[in-house]
């Protein structure tokens, strides 16, 4: 164990040294690893595999945060928790990573060849590979890395081989030659997940196909693979049309005028080109008419053979000179600004092109009914609940999945082809030598590889050892919990459910904690473009990890996106530093009290009446913090430790101290109170609870706290009593802006003897926390002219200002602050009158509105009621 100076603790809390000494000796002690051969009852949740290629940015920081929180708690509860870490090999993005670096060596992939290609590759992926990973052990996340896994090591490449052959020999993966989204950058197939959308201002060309048809484009190059021109069915205009012939402009290809009810009437002038090989629609109309496909296009972009003169030209080189040519030779009627989607890859953002290509697809709908099945019957339950309806609306709709990709890194496709053309395609869990079909030995792998999302959607059981039927399968499948952001639901959690009960018979995960996306403090999504990005490492070098887990745990409210600034940050860096001066305090304060005790905290000497009041107070919180752990409202569970330790902890249990307390019950308290702090806040936790001289090795393997044992709801009640009056003190020194310094006179006029009595009885305490000069308690009713007042719960607080304000300068400030309410009232009752804000601004700003009208007007009544008594 690290050593721990137990007698006292610097004056200044610095986290860097803590955070590498306790993480080092958490990782020694093997906490972290999961032991399948425990009784204890498991909790497994696996990361979701950042990208090899990656680094920490803001949505890794608050996943892997959020994560460490649930760990934590339920090691402390007494789970064997295993938490599964690894990487994804991210098939495109490795790949153009060393292409990248290829290229400064003025080479391409080509010129080594496949085999040497991937080399270069896993030689980067040894170098480079796992530095996300420890950039994660940076925010003290307490993964099992005995365990860690990477989407191509032996055996989840052997889990995606085993899937793949086992779903095509029950037909649900094919090969066919479809119309996909091709990146001519990457040149590759991409689902369309991979393609994201951006509105963007366009054109719309209007080019006349013959004296009664003009059609409406915005890609004017695709018309030289058009096989048809559509209007709707119904409409009057063309419908005597709907069969004849026209000729193609340019191509001079003849092509008809077909009728389907699925044109849409008002886009353009409601006749549309139809062109089946480069657009989604007309594909699947070109099917039902029995249209011929002629692809234009070359894999990189470039137009092809078949656009006659135009062959070699870049596509948007194209579309300037076929545009060009339609003007001079008479067809181009006009041109019109249009602002339209346009699909990019989400890779590389270049502009994705509808591609007719042999792929291999998975049939989705047999395994989607299934997993969305799982979900209504309540074997997976989104966090928040809204969620799963966004599932559903996509497993509804789902298409066939486009599995291949065209690059070099990735599980290849175990499927290869004879040199006799006639054999069939043979796909094997083991490499073939020759030919069932034939017995001929000349066979050629097929060159695709698989989707990364492939094998990502096997990692809750392939990580665990399947298709073995390994220990960790047995004890740790299904997965607890996966905590996830919303925009990968249809990428990653569908398929995942998919493929686990495909091959597993259960669901992946009990549980799925949505949480939202980190955003500026604008709400703008963070873009190095816009230079808004907040770089995790910076700030934990700034202000410390457990400052930035908290800011990111107090922000996580469910279903609300988190809006972040280095502000927030710095504000809980000065939390921190708090929890470590008033622990120093309290160390001071015990001396040699420090170390584990045998007594409870009722133990003798009797306790008093502070000590009753904070362990009933500690009592409520541990209840309402394991609440809130448990449904993994993590901003409650912070907000909640926040305003215990810094306002009942420090602001008044440790001023209460200082006249009466019971060193155990102080002890206590804070050893609880770190307890409940350490799955957010590990560092600066485990470094105190080492300074308290605590039986066991660690914080982390300490129990949770358990709630029940200390109610005093009368001593609470009580000593809240004291505190709202202490408080209302103080608010009247605030708004009369009296001198802190100065002790005043305060007059108390109680409801009832008994509340007058315990206002009596703790007056040495109110006097000195209030810095009251005479006390005076009452039942009898006070008049308030000439003094500042203030109400509470059965009692009111006078204060004589006579000789601590100037009445005329006090008069004419109030005055002016009463007319700045006025108009501030006015304003937002302006605001909160006009439909467009009421309707179209969302909820919770309105909402925040109303309650600012209200706050402002109690402010404003106080101020006139303290204005009159002045009077």
């Amino acid at each position: 164990m690290p050593e721990v100076d137990q007698t006292t603790l610097p004056k200044v809390y610095e986290p860097h040294e803590v955070e590498k000494k306790w993480y080092a000796f958490w990782q020694k002690k093997g906490y972290f690893h999961a032991d399948a051969s425990s009784k204890s009852p498991p909790f497994c949740m696996v990361i979701p595999p950042p990208n090899v290629t990656g680094s920490l940015h803001m949505g890794h920081a608050l996943n892997s945060t959020l994560q460490d929180i649930v760990c934590r708690y339920k090691r402390m509860k007494g789970f064997n928790v295993l938490w599964l870490p690894g990487t994804d090999h991210a098939g495109i993005a490795t790949q153009n990573v060393v292409e990248r670096e290829l290229a400064k060596e003025g080479k391409r992939r080509q010129d080594l060849g496949r085999e040497k290609f991937i080399e270069r590759v896993w030689l980067w992926k040894q170098k480079y590979g796992r530095e996300i990973l420890t950039q994660l052990k940076r925010l003290g996340t307490s993964c099992d890395w005995e365990r860690e896994r990477f989407t191509m090591d032996l055996g989840l490449s052997k889990a995606v081989r085993e899937a793949f052959v086992t779903l095509y020999e029950e037909k649900l993966i094919y090969r066919d030659k479809y119309l996909i989204n091709w990146c001519p950058r990457c040149r590759t197939a991409l689902s369309d997940l991979e393609v994201e959308h951006q509105e963007m201002e366009g054109q719309l060309w209007y080019i006349r196909y013959s004296s009664e048809i003009v059609v409406a484009t915005t890609r004017p190059e695709t018309m030289l693979g058009d096989t048809a021109v559509a209007v709707n069915t119904s409409d009057e205009r063309y419908q005597k049309l709907i069969g004849q012939k026209i000729l193609l402009p340019i191509v001079n290809r003849e092509i008809p005028i077909i009728g389907d009810h699925r044109v849409d009437r008002e886009f353009g002038t409601g006749a549309v080109k139809v062109t089946p090989a480069h657009d989604f629609n007309d594909f699947a109309l070109g099917n039902d008419h029995k249209l011929p496909r002629i692809n234009i296009f070359t894999e990189d972009g470039h137009m092809n053979e078949g656009a006659l003169h135009f062959k070699g030209l870049d596509r948007f080189e194209c579309r300037k000179k076929i545009v060009q040519e339609l003007e001079e030779k008479g067809f181009l009627e006009k041109i019109e600004k249009h602002r339209h989607n346009v699909g990019h890859c989400y890779r590389c953002r270049t502009v994705v092109e509808p591609y007719l290509s042999l792929q291999w697809f998975v049939k989705a709908k047999p395994l989607a009914a299934p997993a969305m099945e799982a979900v209504k019957k309540g074997k997976t339950r989104f966090i928040p609940e809204n969620w799963q309806n966004t599932y559903f609306v996509w497993m509804e709709n789902i298409k066939d999945w486009c599995i291949s990709r065209q690059i070099w890194w990735g599980h290849q496709i175990p499927a290869w082809y004879c040199e006799n053309e006639k054999c069939p395609v043979i796909v094997s869990r083991e490499d073939p030598k020759q030919c069932p079909h034939c017995g001929n030995t000349k066979l050629e792998q097929d060159p695709d590889v698989l989707d990364t999302w492939f094998s990502s959607a096997l990692w809750p059981f392939s990580t665990l050892g399947w298709p073995e039927k390994s220990v960790e399968l047995k004890k740790f499948y299904p997965t607890a919990l996966l905590v996830t952001g919303f925009d990968i639901i249809f990428f990653w959690v569908a398929r995942m459910m998919m493929m686990g009960l495909k091959f597993m018979g259960e669901v992946p995960f009990k549980e799925v904690n949505i949480h939202a996306l980190v955003r500026d403090i604008q709400g703008q999504k963070m873009s190095k473009s816009k230079g808004n990005v907040i770089d995790p490492l910076t700030v934990m070098d700034q202000f410390g990890t457990d400052a930035f887990r908290f800011t990111l745990a107090s922000l996580a409210a469910q279903g609300r996106d988190i809006k972040l600034s280095e502000k927030t940050i710095e504000g809980y860096r000065n939390f921190a530093n708090k929890i470590w001066n008033a622990s120093r305090f309290a160390l001071m304060n015990l001396g040699e009290k420090v170390g584990p005790v045998d007594e409870s905290p009722l133990g003798e000497p009797p306790l008093g009446l502070y000590d009753r009041w904070i362990l009933h107070t500690l009592d409520y919180l541990t209840v309402q913090v394991d609440r809130a752990y448990q449904e993994y409202r993590f901003d409650e569970a912070a907000h909640l430790l926040y305003d215990f330790f810094w306002h009942d902890f420090c602001d008044w249990y440790l001023e209460f101290s200082k006249t009466e307390s019971h060193q155990p019950v102080l002890r206590f308290v804070l050893e609880e109170v770190l307890k409940l702090l350490h799955p957010i806040m590990p560092f600066i936790t485990e470094e105190l609870w080492q300074r308290l001289k605590t039986e066991g090795e660690s914080l982390m393997t300490a129990s949770f706290p358990k709630a029940g044992h200390y109610r005093f709801e009368k001593e609470s009640a009580e000593v809240e009593h004291l505190k709202e009056v202490v408080t209302a003190i103080r608010t009247i020194r605030s708004e009369n802006r009296i001198n802190p310094g100065a002790a005043i006179p305060v007059v108390l006029s109680a409801s009832g003897k008994g509340l007058s009595a315990i206002l009596q009885n703790h007056s040495k305490v109110i006097e000195r926390l209030a810095r009251v000069s005479t006390l005076k308690v009452t039942t009898e009713k006070v008049s308030s002219k000439g003094m500042a007042h203030e109400s509470g719960a059965g009692f009111d607080v006078f204060i004589p200002l006579e000789g601590l304000i100037d009445f005329e300068n006090e008069r004419k400030r109030l005055a002016k602050e009463i007319g700045k309410l006025k108009q501030e009232v006015n304003a937002i009752q302006n605001r909160l009158a006009q439909s467009n804000f009421v309707n179209n601004a969302p909820p919770e700003i309105v909402a925040q509105e109303r309650e600012k009208e209200s706050l402002v007007r109690v402010k404003l009544a106080k101020f006139e009621e303290t204005l009159k008594n002045l009077a």
